[in-house]
């Protein structure tokens, strides 16, 4: 599924909406480059679990746990990631295979952890398009 968004206020919906559809025990991966609005999605995606609190990307924690809404939120950072032993350290399978939902960015770096069945969004910028111009690919 292709979703065209043209600006940041459209994202943080479409992530709303996964959000408000995500079922325990799913994994979703996202990718894209810098800037590119990933923040923002995740950040509607909390919304749609019910979750209140500020929602930031944890770059230098690699995880950050949210538990207040409808399921547990698991929201990974793997940017920093030196040695994929860093996800064995913070026992990654805990989250990967329990009942909330993970959500990790930069997830091709660690993509040989990521079970199969994950669901992956990709986010792109076109600015012949717009600079506000996104489209993310769910799939």
């Amino acid at each position: 599924m292709i979703i065209e968004t043209n600006s940041a206020s459209e994202t943080l919906v479409l992530g709303e909406k996964l959000g408000k559809a995500a079922k325990p025990g799913q994994i979703y991966t996202l990718n894209g480059d810098l800037g590119v609005g990933k923040t923002v999605l995740t950040q509607g995606f909390a919304k749609g679990l019910g979750i209140t609190e500020a929602v930031n990307s944890p770059t230098f924690t690699i995880i950050q746990e949210y538990t207040e809404g409808r399921l547990p939120f698991y929201h990974f950072d793997v940017y920093r990631i030196g040695d994929i032993e860093e996800m064995e350290e913070i026992g990654y399978d805990d989250y990967f295979f329990g009942e909330g939902v993970c959500l990790i960015e930069w997830a091709e770096l660690i993509e040989e952890l990521i079970p199969e069945g994950a669901i992956s969004i990709t986010i792109e910028k076109d600015l012949e398009k717009g600079f506000d111009y996104r489209k993310i690919t769910v799939e």
